[in-house]
């Protein structure tokens, strides 16, 4: 089995220079933690892009009250967008619906167009589609959007394996990646990776103190994590 690509959620410079050193892969640059992940500050993501040698994926979602976003929000989206592409991130981190509950087709290119060639990981707005399975065949048209983070459409990814198989069946023989995460657990992403066939896993609040969301990042946590996606 190939190398399994380990994300850390980092949602402070400290937290972004721990977990590069402590065994993941690639961060996702948050602020809001509680909130599922907001917009963090062009300060923090210059620093964050500068201070570690692995790749920081920024989200960019101006509020948290849903995946749907009117004209004004995606003035400011576009705007955070242009600007993130000059700090030295590696990815945008983004998704939008229609009130319907599918992949909101206009507002996706308008951000792809401002990324201007830069990947985008398409964010758990997915699992808040109608039919995830035809949301991830819209995203397969477009080469710019290199990896999906999803659940499979439950509140924990583990409870979603048969669906995360499906998706991971779905995007063969593309470049778009499967990105698993919401719920994972240490003792359980073994089993976990075997059934699914995922290759990337994503970590928030198992990785920190106590296991709590709003806890510092635990090096010892992490890297009892790392070892055990090594042995896989």
């Amino acid at each position: 089995m190939n190398s399994i690509v380990l994300e850390v959620i980092g949602t402070t410079l400290q937290e972004v220079k721990t977990a590069a050193q402590h065994g993941a892969d690639r961060i996702e640059l948050i602020t809001g933690i509680t909130e599922g992940g907001l917009t963090p500050s062009i300060g923090l993501i210059e620093e964050a892009s500068a201070a570690v040698d692995i790749p920081v994926n920024v989200m960019v979602r101006p509020h948290s009250r849903s995946f749907v976003y009117d004209a004004d929000d995606m003035r400011t989206i576009v705007e955070d967008v242009r600007r993130i592409r000059q700090t030295g991130a590696n990815a945008i981190v983004f998704g939008a619906l229609t009130p319907g509950g599918k992949v909101d087709v206009p507002a996706l290119e308008h951000v792809l167009e401002a990324a201007d060639g830069m990947q985008m990981t398409f964010h758990r707005a997915i699992d808040e589609a109608n039919d995830i399975y035809e949301a991830l065949d819209v995203l397969l048209a477009y080469p710019q959007i290199t990896t999906v983070l999803t659940s499979g459409g439950k509140p924990s990814a583990l409870d979603a394996r048969a669906e995360l198989a499906a998706m991971v069946r779905q995007a063969e023989g593309s470049k778009l990646v499967i990105l698993a995460g919401s719920g994972l657990k240490q003792d359980a992403v073994s089993s976990f990776v075997r059934d699914t066939g995922v290759q990337q896993v994503h970590f928030g609040s198992n990785v920190r103190v106590n296991g709590q969301a709003l806890s510092p990042i635990d090096p010892g946590r992490l890297r009892t994590l790392k070892a055990t996606i090594r042995s896989l």
